[in-house]
């Protein structure tokens, strides 16, 4: 026993340092790899004659080492941390304010520069004058003075010829070349960026548009358009106005006919557009066609409508949404809605929870729509069904629900709730229908008399 205990110790010492071993060695080595493959299969790329070649093992871990040197490299161009790119918008930012103050000096400046040219223009014809008036009134005379130096005034006329805005225009045409060059040689990802970033925005309309809607799609690259749009859109924080009306609608049209809503998405919530009733119209329009997207699509256009003022259609877009809490705060917000909209909200979107909503007091303030009245607009839609519903629930609360709803709504006169009691009557609801006119008699002081009761004298109160 003592010697087999012995060996189970060497034995147990050597699997311990057997396993220190592979720890270490995994964490040096095997760390690095991210999975294994079969060394019994054959090398990609090569033949198995080769694959037993040392020579042709050590070209091919050769050219394996190139190019992953190569994918590297192109890594470290092509990509950068998420860091840098809040780092370059803060520079932006920074930038765009230095401009922005360079441009008020600029302005500034142009108009001492005018003064100075005025008074200087002046000092000079004062002198050769016969200094009759005194300098001031001299001034103020020139100032006066359009006959000679045309509808523009002396100021205009006295300017130099500004050697920026040759320049300017020299840039601006040399932009317009290189455009057009780019786009005669195919090189549409290069034109598109051209385009985003022209001075003036001279590139970004239209004309330009279409240029790029001419080339039609290329089989195997990306849609030229669409790399315009994605060019301009990204690039529109840079400028102070937005993009117009017109190119924001045609992105969007663009963007939702490649499939790429994802883009829309960005381009809607993050870049500076400008939006209007047509956009919104045409994404509400491609979520009824992609029912898997629609309530994406349904939330871009909600945020178009409101931008644009359209109250009613981003409150339809809400309700599409089954939000039917924020449809109703968005009521209260916007207090502009007449009842005639709430009838046409209901019948455009006819759900339950939302008829109940606009028919009880919310946040303390009075319903937005009288109970007695959607009933009926629900009846007279063909939606009864919707409208008997509603009705049937009410009754849950019992006879005296029904009572303060019917008393308590000022728009719905008695009459019009035997016409409600009537329809549920030929659809099946009887006993609803009993109850509301069992209400009614009673309002109208009728007292209901059992058949069986033969002591009853109809005519009784002839006699008194």
């Amino acid at each position: 026993m003592r010697v087999i205990e012995n060996n189970s110790s060497k034995i147990q010492l050597q699997i311990d340092k057997m396993k220190q071993l592979r720890a270490e060695y995994d964490m040096n080595e095997v760390k690095y790899c991210t999975f294994s493959k079969d060394p019994s299969k054959p090398i990609p790329g090569m033949t198995l004659q080769e694959s037993v070649n040392l020579d042709a093992l050590t070209k091919y871990r050769k050219h394996l080492e190139d190019k992953y040197t190569e994918i590297k490299q192109v890594m470290s161009k092509k990509y950068v941390p998420a860091q840098r790119k809040v780092e370059l918008d803060n520079e932006m930012i920074e930038i765009l304010k230095r401009r922005d103050l360079a441009e008020n000096m600029n302005k500034e400046l142009q108009f001492r520069h005018q003064r100075l040219q005025t008074v200087s223009y002046a000092l000079t014809s004062w002198v050769k004058s016969d200094k009759s008036s005194s300098f001031q009134d001299f001034v103020e005379q020139i100032q006066k003075t359009k006959d000679i130096h045309g509808d523009q005034g002396i100021v205009e006329e006295l300017l130099e010829d500004d050697p920026g805005k040759a320049k300017e225009a020299e840039i601006l045409l040399y932009y317009i070349e290189r455009f057009n060059e780019l786009i005669s040689l195919g090189e549409y990802e290069k034109a598109a960026g051209f385009a985003a970033n022209s001075p003036r925005r001279i590139l970004q309309n239209t004309g330009t548009m279409n240029k790029f809607k001419a080339v039609g799609r290329i089989r195997g690259k990306p849609f030229p358009l669409l790399l315009f749009f994605e060019a301009i859109f990204s690039t529109s924080h840079a400028f102070r106005r937005p993009i117009g009306a017109e190119l924001t609608l045609e992105g969007i049209k663009c963007g939702l006919s490649e499939k790429r809503l994802d883009l829309v998405i960005h381009w809607v919530t993050q870049e500076r557009l400008t939006f209007s009733e047509e956009a919104g119209d045409v994404l509400c329009d491609y979520g009824e066609q992609d029912t898997y997207n629609k309530a994406k699509c349904l939330a871009l256009a909600q945020i178009i409508y409101s931008e644009c003022g359209l109250h009613k259609k981003a409150l339809l877009c809400l309700c599409k949404q089954g939000q039917i809490h924020g449809a109703m705060e968005y009521i209260q917000q916007f207090k502009d809605f007449t009842s005639d909209d709430l009838m046409k909200l209901i019948k455009l979107c006819p759900h339950t929870e939302l008829i109940q909503c606009l028919t009880k007091e919310w946040n303390g303030k009075p319903p937005s729509l009288s109970f007695g009245l959607a009933i009926l607009h629900l009846f007279s839609t063909d939606m009864k069904k919707v409208g008997i519903k509603l009705l049937q629930e009410v009754n849950k609360g019992g006879r005296d629900a029904i009572e303060y709803l019917m008393i308590n709504d000022p728009f719905c006169s008695l009459e019009r709730w035997q016409e409600m009691a009537n329809v549920c009557l030929q659809n099946g609801f009887d006993k609803l229908s009993n109850n509301i006119m069992s209400i009614l008699r009673s309002q109208a002081g009728v007292t209901e008399i059992s058949e069986e009761d033969d002591t009853v004298n109809l005519m009784e109160h002839v006699f008194w």
